[in-house]
């Protein structure tokens, strides 16, 4: 397992006009460093948090996946986010899509945020989703699901959690311990990456995404700017604190129904 040189992509989407968001994160992904190996998008990255879900999604393999597709084999790296999909007849999901120069991997949102409706739009996942990237294990989680943390448990099969977020400034203290809690409890890096500024419903959304290591250090906080910030998740330090604090050994078995 190589270092993984990470990229968080932080800013403010434009209500519900994919064109006009994929063409901003264009402009920020000029910004990276030649060696990105990943770069994270927050959830509903193409047209913010929006319960207009038939209206905004887009049929799998859509434009937006394609788009991803080519970003991801011209910047030879994996790039990840949520967007709005029609997965069957009038049945959308919030799904989250990581998008290699080989293929499009997806997670669909589990936990689904009913204080703003969304139960009623969307489809709830049934799939705990681990992809392999560049010697990585790498858990998929959307924004909610932080709050839930039987099911991003480690089973000894995931050593990055990423959670893609539209994350309201109000909780933000809530969105900020749960990322480090999760690091810790898992013995994992954690990166966590929501977008800044108002949606058309008047919530404002302070950022806050990070990058956490496995003992709970705090290795990027974006606060709340816009900003593309690229981070190292080093693979021997991971190691290296497993190894000196194996707390996993100790941990309950259990399965989640």
């Amino acid at each position: 397992m190589q270092n993984l040189s990470t990229s968080l992509v932080q800013f403010e989407p434009s209500w519900e006009k994919p064109a006009d968001n994929r063409a901003q994160i264009g402009t920020e992904l000029e910004k990276l460093p030649s060696e990105t190996d990943l770069v994270v998008l927050p959830e509903m990255f193409t047209t913010g948090f929006s319960m207009n879900a038939l209206a905004n999604a887009e049929h799998p393999g859509g434009e937006t996946e394609q788009w991803l597709l080519q970003q991801a084999a011209r910047l030879d790296c994996a790039i990840t986010g949520s967007i709005a999909v029609l997965k069957d007849e009038g049945v959308v999901v919030n799904r989250m899509l990581f998008a290699t120069p080989q293929a499009c991997h997806y997670y669909d949102k589990r936990h689904l945020f009913r204080m703003a409706g969304e139960h009623k739009r969307y489809q709830s996942g049934d799939q705990r989703i681990v992809v392999q990237w560049r010697g990585w294990r790498i858990l998929l989680q959307v924004c909610y699901d932080l709050r839930f943390p039987v099911f991003s448990r480690n089973r000894n099969d995931y050593d990055l959690a990423l959670y893609v977020a539209n994350w309201p400034a109000a909780r933000r203290t809530h969105w900020r311990q749960l990322l480090i809690a999760r690091a810790i409890e898992n013995l994992a890096f954690v990166v966590g990456v929501n977008r800044i500024g108002k949606d058309a419903n008047s919530l404002d959304y302070s950022g806050d995404s990070m990058a956490v290591a496995a003992d709970g250090e705090l290795l990027a906080d974006l606060q709340n700017t816009a900003a593309t910030h690229n981070v190292l998740l080093s693979a021997e330090s991971l190691r290296a604190y497993r190894e000196g604090f194996p707390a996993d050994r100790d941990a309950d078995s259990f399965h989640l129904d």
